[in-house]
């Protein structure tokens, strides 16, 4: 009897026209949302400096990059920025290559206030902050619900009230409220083994924290905002915030993949004094943390 990742194979192979034999291996799928999230990925896993390693595929103007690394056979590519295009541009993926695991590694604001900036968090479990009614005031201190409109149980934010997204995938009637998503429970315990592993990160001359648990979330704003940021973390309690994580988690909640998100801390969103003083070409230990903790989890995993 086949094992099951080689029946796998043989099965995308058939569904798929086109893939050859050895495009149907099965892949881990190593994500970065935009450029820079890429570059340090592409310098982890030697991607450019190894070009006979790597192969190329382009889909939709999309550069799929497949090869070999530490036994383990993967896709790397840029899946978007925003939730739209996180979307899209995974589930593309996921469409067209047979994808086992989905791993992403990038940077992120940091909202629980015991963190500071170059701290890498492994979320659990993934929320939208942004999905969500803008209400008219009501001119005695409160805000006038449509009669259509469930109240959340979820506290608001002045005129935004959350509300949980509806989601629906095979064996469901119908759709159902998603409050969270939820990351895989054995990539997670993949990081937890990788952990003590890694040797000491250190950003600015400090050693960084690295934990895995707690809540992210993700939403399509730039979130640059103290009172916005203390109101996240009062009621989720979150840790992180992005713009495409709970993107990524809902499509692969739909397709039933696994996936595991490493975020690195670039700013605090909106909890500094003054400016906001992040800039992308001071995060290069940032981004690079981020992808050699990915890297370390994907060696826990069985080739």
């Amino acid at each position: 009897m086949l094992p099951r990742l080689a029946l796998l194979a043989l099965v995308w192979a058939l569904l798929v026209p086109g893939l050859s034999a050895g495009e149907s291996r099965p892949l881990v799928a190593i994500l970065g949302a935009f450029p820079l999230e890429l570059a340090a990925l592409h310098k982890e896993f030697g991607v450019d400096t190894r070009p006979n390693g790597f192969t190329t595929t382009t889909l939709h103007g999309m550069r799929f990059e497949r090869g070999r690394v530490d036994g383990h056979e993967v896709i790397i590519f840029q899946a978007g920025s925003s939730l739209v295009n996180a979307a899209f541009q995974l589930q593309l993926a996921l469409d067209h290559f047979p994808i086992t695991h989905v791993l992403f590694a990038g940077i992120a604001g940091g909202i629980d206030p015991a963190l500071q900036v170059g701290d890498i968090v492994i979320p659990d479990r993934w929320a939208y902050h942004a999905e969500a009614a803008y209400l008219n005031e009501d001119g005695h201190g409160g805000y006038i619900q449509p009669a259509f409109f469930q109240k959340s149980e979820t506290a608001n934010f002045g005129m935004i009230w959350p509300r949980a997204v509806r989601v629906i995938r095979d064996g469901m009637e119908k759709p159902q409220a998603m409050p969270f998503f939820p990351v895989d429970a054995e990539l997670l315990a993949a990081a937890r083994r990788a952990l003590p592993k890694l040797p000491p990160l250190r950003q600015s001359g400090r050693v960084v924290g690295v934990s895995v648990g707690g809540v992210g979330v993700a939403g399509p704003v730039f979130l640059d905002n103290a009172a916005y940021r203390e109101w996240i973390f009062r009621v989720w309690q979150a840790r992180c915030l992005d713009m495409e994580s709970t993107a990524y988690a809902q499509v692969c909640w739909a397709n039933e993949k696994p996936l595991l998100v490493i975020r690195g801390l670039s700013d605090l969103a909106g909890g500094q004094r003054g400016p906001n003083p992040v800039k992308a070409g001071d995060l290069g230990e940032v981004f690079d943390h981020a992808a050699k903790v990915l890297h370390a989890v994907l060696d826990e995993l069985p080739e």
